[in-house]
C-alpha cells in the first residue's frame, strides 16, 4: 500500500496549495489541476500574477467525495 500525501502532512503552514501540489495529492499533472480549475471543477483564486492557489480545506473536501 502506497502513501497517499494528506492536505496536511506537507509541512508548510501556508492556507494555499499552489498547482503542483494539488496535482500531487490528486495524482494529475498541474495543468489538469489548472484546467479543472478554469472549467469550475475546483475552487481556486487566481494571484496577481495570474497564478493559480488552492484552498487546502477545499482540495481536503474535493479528496473527500473522490
Amino acid at each position: 500500500m502506497t502513501h497517499r500525501p494528506s492536505v496536511t502532512d506537507d509541512g508548510h503552514d501556508s492556507p494555499f496549495l499552489t498547482p503542483a501540489e494539488v496535482a500531487v495529492l490528486l495524482r494529475v499533472s498541474p495543468e489538469t489541476v489548472s484546467k479543472w480549475a478554469k472549467q469550475g471543477r475546483l475552487d481556486g483564486v487566481r494571484t496577481p500574477g495570474g497564478r493559480w492557489r488552492f484552498r487546502r480545506e477545499v482540495i481536503a473536501a474535493f479528496l473527500a467525495q473522490q
